[in-house]
């Protein structure tokens, strides 16, 4: 009788609690793992299932049977097949289905019906699908809903979402440029996600209708100034809140004074040259900050920054690509690592007024101002100060200019004053006819700043720095790549633990960025399993890269919805350019030099040979002749014409090759070649790169650089 009944039982067609479907993994009978199936139809499960997970299935259709009888279920995961629609009534037996994740398919529109019968539902993800538009009472009866995804979609608009308890909103990456308090009837929203809308401003009676808001992200918009909706009373819970990458000209302290609660704050790709010291005072609660992509100009002014960091306890999200853009000795250099002397503060002088003795410090004019925080594309030099004098050489002469007041912010000051201490090694600041800044560099340095002292190279011996530059050390993780190999051009990747410990992975993603430049965008790159060694080309010489790698066909996730790889990643520093084309060029140099230095030293002895005899010779014929003179007359006083005669005989009587005495020459001018080295053009004639107690054009000798 019990034999009928199961087989009865069986032929009914309902599955029992304990069968597990096949390619599938159950746990406890309640929840059931059905991936990578590659079955185009959902799997029958037994009907006490509780949660069912079949993603990556390559499910394409979705029909009435499929959830027949499944009336315990809640937690629905149908992401990352090739769903087109979702058929009406779909979900109308599932009453108490909670959660439902329909992301990264190709649904098109969202129906009426499409969720009905879900009167559980408290999350519905939608988002990575392609959706245009959705249904004016799509979401009608799910009044029970927390959170709702639909980043990542084609959406043009929207229709209005009435949802009394939703928590978490997230409209992301669609193309919805306005939206108005009636489109967002959410009270209780605690989180808003509006990045890449296409916005260029938020309503200002959008914010006081949620006045439950704790998050707010309006990253990756257009957004020319903060929006006057950060000024209300109502914001003053929100504790999290992202400016990123918005084309944001200032940032002023009296935009966020209502922003008290803030705990985490983005100011990431707003091309922020530094931060005023009183910006950070209006956030007293921060703990999280993120300014990751700004060409920082690491002067003086900036140098409380790290100590703040540190002192406060504030946390700096994405550190490695929160780097230094200005001066060039701190260029690449992470902001967070430098310490206070790596700024270039002056250092405090002495000055005696009197019988009184003060410490003053050198001024220093700040960047920005006070209360503004300026974010120009590419930083301009620091302004000079009262000491600043114009320069001038020998051989580029510059027209005298009218002096300026250093208070002065006008576009002619900026072109005719060079900023102190610009040029190193002794180099000359000079502007062309268009009014470009450049230094003029001595022989024997280069670079834009003269900052390149040009040595003949030892040969290499490795050591712990050199090692660290050109071949970074590899992380701890078993499956990080790293960097084998480092040219001036060039970075050769290992990839070899990162394919072994994901052998099913059907290709890698390259993302690699130049975080030593103000264009750090990413460049991807899509590279099959069978190159466990890869080469990136075409690399910027003397830059610091970061390379990443991440499965192939996985979602790229970002730290600020931004498109940033998650995988693992390396730092490599490619090497500067070589110098062996310099080396022939720095011998024979040498080698000239050095025989000029013997052949004017023979010439000189010569010379001198010549003057000695010359001089004897011509007072052995005046003796002889005085001689004679004294037997016939008797002795003489010497008459001074013949004291000429004896300077007429030294001058003349070597055919012109006596040296004429030469004026005294001023150690600070430029020296000039010998009449000989003139006569041949001078090509070999070198001149000291520096003179001696001579103070420089940049008044190196008398104030130290204040950033280098």
């Amino acid at each position: 009788m019990l034999l009928c009944f199961m087989l009865l039982f069986l032929a009914s067609g309902v599955v029992l609690s304990f069968d597990c479907p096949e390619d599938c993994s159950c746990q406890n009978g309640n929840s059931i793992f059905c991936i990578h199936r590659h079955s185009s139809t959902v799997p029958n499960v037994p009907i006490t299932t509780q949660q069912l997970y079949i993603f990556q299935n390559g499910i394409s259709t979705l029909s009435q049977d499929d959830f027949r009888g499944l009336v315990e279920l809640e937690m629905l995961d149908l992401s990352q097949n090739v769903l087109v629609e979702i058929p009406d009534g779909i979900f109308q037996m599932l009453s108490k289905l909670k959660n439902l994740d329909l992301s990264s398919n190709r649904i098109t529109h969202i129906s009426k019906d499409s969720f009905s019968g879900l009167v559980q539902l408290e999350r519905l993800y939608l988002h990575a699908n392609l959706i245009q538009s959705i249904h004016l009472e799509a979401f009608e009866g799910l009044e029970m809903l927390l959170e709702l995804k639909l980043q990542g979609n084609q959406l043009i608009s929207l229709p209005t979402l009435n949802f009394p308890r939703l928590l978490l909103l997230d409209l992301s990456n669609n193309n919805i440029p306005t939206l108005g308090p009636s489109d967002l009837q959410t009270p209780h929203l605690e989180a808003l996600k509006l990045a890449s809308l296409g916005l260029t401003s938020v309503d200002e009676a959008l914010i006081p209708s949620l006045r439950n808001l704790h998050e707010l992200d309006i990253s990756l918009n257009k957004l020319h100034e903060v929006p006057q909706a950060l000024k209300q009373d109502s914001l003053k819970g929100l504790t999290k809140l992202s400016l990123a990458a918005n084309p944001l000209p200032e940032l002023r302290v009296m935009d966020f004074q209502k922003l008290v609660g803030l705990q985490e704050l983005d100011l990431s790709g707003l091309n922020l040259q530094g931060f005023p010291e009183s910006f950070f005072k209006t956030f007293p609660k921060l703990m999280h900050l993120t300014a990751a992509e700004n060409p920082f100009n690491c002067l003086c002014p900036l140098a409380w920054f790290p100590v703040w960091l540190k002192e406060k306890g504030v946390n700096l999200g994405r550190p490695e690509e929160t780097r230094c853009h200005f001066p060039l000795v701190n260029a690449g250099k992470m902001l967070s690592a430098l310490e206070h002397k790596d700024f270039g503060c002056p250092p405090t002088t002495t000055e005696s007024i009197g019988s009184p003795i003060t410490n003053t410090l050198v001024p220093q004019i700040p960047s920005t101002s006070p209360e503004t925080t300026h974010t120009n594309a590419i930083p301009p030099p620091p302004p000079p100060s009262e000491e600043t004098i114009l320069s001038k050489t020998d051989n580029y002469p510059l027209p005298p200019e009218p002096p300026v007041s250093p208070s002065s912010n006008s576009g002619e000051y900026e072109q005719h004053f060079c900023p102190p201490n610009i040029c190193l090694n002794g180099g000359t600041c000079n502007f062309d006819p268009l009014g470009q800044l450049s230094c003029l560099c001595p022989l024997g340095t280069s670079g834009p700043y003269c900052e390149t002292v040009d040595e003949v190279p030892e040969p290499p011996q490795p050591s712990a720095t050199d090692v660290s530059v050109a071949v970074p050390v590899m992380p701890d993780q078993h499956d990080a790549i790293s960097s084998r190999q480092v040219t001036s051009t060039s970075i050769l990747l290992d990839l070899h633990r990162f394919i072994e410990t994901r052998p099913h992975i059907r290709g890698i993603r390259l993302t690699y960025r130049n975080l030593s430049g103000p264009d750090r965008r990413p460049m991807i790159l899509s590279l099959p399993t069978s190159y466990p060694e890869y080469t990136l080309r075409g690399l910027r010489p003397n830059c610091t890269y970061s390379v990443c790698a991440s499965p192939l066909g996985e979602r790229i996730t970002s730290r600020s919805n931004n498109s940033v790889e998650i995988g693992s990643c390396t730092e490599a520093r490619t090497e500067g350019v070589p110098l062996t084309l310099l080396e022939p060029w720095v011998e024979t140099k040498t080698s000239v030099t050095y025989t000029l230095i013997s052949a004017l030293a023979a010439l000189a002895l010569v010379l001198g040979l010549a003057v000695v005899a010359g001089t004897i010779i011509c007072l052995r014929k005046r003796r002889q002749a005085n001689a004679g003179m004294e037997q016939e007359l008797g002795p003489a006083d010497p008459d001074p014409m013949e004291l000429e005669g004896i300077k007429a005989c030294l001058e003349n009587g070597l055919n012109g090759t006596m040296p004429l005495k030469q004026p005294e020459t001023d150690l600070c001018q430029t020296p000039q070649p010998p009449l000989l080295l003139q006569q041949n053009g001078g090509l070999d004639y070198e001149t000291p790169l520096m003179q001696g107690h001579c103070p420089s054009n940049n008044n190196l000798a008398s104030l130290k650089p204040s950033y280098f």
